[in-house]
């Protein structure tokens, strides 16, 4: 039975979703064979009995895990002798902190500015749903929300101070160190989300940023060249 994970998805084969995209990279560390499987945003309620209301799923030879972060120890748990993801509990809460930096900072500025694109290259059975969600989420609509962002380019761009002092002050080529970790697998989930579908380049070319992302894109034979992107620099 092939390893399948279970990935949103939108026209073109563009897979947007962040969290399914560092279940990949998750993969890919592990050295572990799957399938990438695509799913719009309404077909995820199909899926085992409409269990779970999100991707990613993992389905290991019919063991199931839903959720990027019970992926990553599923895959440590059950695959010890393949390289870990987390050398233990002080890397893992690490982890976490890069999380909830990057969606408390770099996520509400982001959503704003993707969501009508995000609207546009969904499938047109997953329109309505998502028109009708975010604009819930945002408190306006996709269109207000989506006004004026070339504005909002310099305050995103200053967000991300953190990383780009990271890659240029403590010259480090990953988050990670030397060697990509999970915590480059949670930022570059992102950034692959935004290029699935910006319209808008998001930062300068020559922002360091930019070079680690690229970076991210090569690692694991080419896994961030694997679907279709807009530049995500000008």
């Amino acid at each position: 039975m092939p390893r399948i994970l279970h990935d949103l998805a939108c026209l073109d084969d563009r897979r947007l979703s962040p969290y399914c995209w560092r279940s990949k990279y998750a993969l890919a560390h592990k050295g572990l064979e799957f399938e990438a499987r695509p799913h719009g945003f309404l077909d995820i309620q199909q899926l085992y009995g409409g269990a779970h209301r999100t991707l990613p799923i993992l389905d290991d030879d019919g063991r199931v895990v839903h959720d990027s972060w019970a992926i990553a120890d599923f895959l440590d748990t059950h695959y010890p002798d393949r390289p870990p993801l987390f050398s233990g509990p002080a890397e893992r809460a690490l982890c976490r902190f890069t999380e909830a930096w990057l969606f408390g900072a770099l996520a509400p500025l982001l959503l704003p500015m993707l969501a009508l694109d995000i609207h546009d290259h969904a499938h047109p059975s997953d329109r309505a749903y998502f028109r009708e969600s975010r604009e819930k989420r945002l408190g306006r609509s996709l269109e207000a929300a989506a006004a004026g962002r070339e504005e909002q380019l310099s305050e995103l761009r200053a967000a991300l101070s953190p990383l780009r002092l990271t890659f240029t002050a403590q010259g480090q080529q990953f988050l990670s160190g030397d060697r990509a970790g999970y915590a480059d697998y949670i930022a570059a989930g992102i950034f692959l989300w935004a290029a699935s579908v910006t319209t808008l380049p998001l930062l300068e070319r020559d922002d360091p940023v930019v070079a680690w992302f690229e970076r991210m894109r090569d690692l694991h034979d080419g896994l961030g060249r694997t679907a279709p992107m807009y530049a995500i620099a000008a």
